[in-house]
């Protein structure tokens, strides 16, 4: 798997998000964490998240984000939305569409890797966002 942002967001295979759920209350997090928001249990389990979901909410992103953003130095707008895994919980994620006009509240997406920017070395920096499913 090529270089991510942040390897601890991700299955040991890159092919899913990688949350946490409560053993207690059955709450799920995203960022993985080590007790629940929900019951304030401590008991919780690393599990993979639905990789399709329902798009909940979104805008578009169109100026750079302040520091620490660490984008590529072309900044180009995307889209950002709620998205919805069911039996889960709701991510906040890029999305790969960034018109307006193409997204729509309560359509279909998958989690895919897109490259974020490139290493010192030139390398492909890869990060997670979500694409629209049956669209052209």
């Amino acid at each position: 798997m090529s270089r991510t942002v942040d390897d601890s967001l991700f299955t040991s295979d890159g092919t899913a998000l990688l949350g946490s759920r409560c053993d207690d209350c059955g709450a799920h997090t995203f960022p993985r964490q080590g007790g629940c928001p929900r019951c304030t249990g401590a008991s919780m389990t690393d599990v993979a998240l639905a990789r399709e979901g329902t798009l909940w909410s979104f805008t578009v992103q169109g100026f750079r984000p302040k520091t620490p953003y660490q984008g590529p130095d072309e900044f180009e707008p995307y889209g950002v939305g709620y998205v919805e895994l069911p039996g889960q919980l709701i991510v906040e994620a890029r999305l790969t569409e960034n018109d307006p006009d193409r997204l729509e509240i309560g359509m279909p997406v998958r989690m895919e890797m897109v490259p974020f920017r490139t290493d010192d070395a030139g390398e492909p920096v890869l990060t997670f966002a979500f694409t629209p499913v049956g669209r052209s």
